[in-house]
């Protein structure tokens, strides 16, 4: 049998890991995530479509940018309530941004990208090129 020694008496241990679990949940100064919405990717026949979760935010929020087969969504969103009352103990700034960035294919009709907004919901319909469409499916028998 080993005995271990135990330098540290148990009590102190146990209060200062509870120190540190405080510290560490209820601080206010603990770095902010960035926020990095939701994206489903759709195909069908005709072209994809992306679909971003952007809820509560304005079309004129959105930039969308694309340069060389790489499309970019971004958004910069201050937040900054007036209060009439000029005398206050607290007030937080909102502030939220994101940026996400997609390499198309080069099957994608880069002229004839569309994108809306709606209910939280940024749609950017990318269409295939004719030439890139998938062919009727048929059997082909052997002879």
């Amino acid at each position: 049998m080993n005995l271990i020694r135990f330098n540290q008496h148990p009590v102190s241990l146990l209060s200062e890991l509870m120190e540190d679990f405080d510290r560490n949940l209820f601080s206010s100064q603990r770095p902010q995530q960035p926020m990095l919405p939701a994206v489903n990717i759709l195909e069908s026949d005709e072209g994809f479509t992306l679909e971003l979760a952007a809820p509560g935010m304005q079309k004129s929020d959105f930039k969308i940018n694309l340069d060389n087969n790489v499309l970019t969504l971004s958004s910069e969103k201050q937040k900054d309530e007036d209060e009439s009352n000029a005398k206050y103990s607290r007030r937080e700034f909102s502030y939220s941004s994101f940026c996400r960035s997609f390499t198309l294919p080069k099957t994608i009709d880069l002229d004839k990208i569309k994108a809306g907004y709606k209910d939280g919901i940024l749609s950017v319909s990318l269409p295939k090129r004719e030439d890139a469409k998938v062919a009727v499916n048929r059997q082909i028998e052997v002879a």
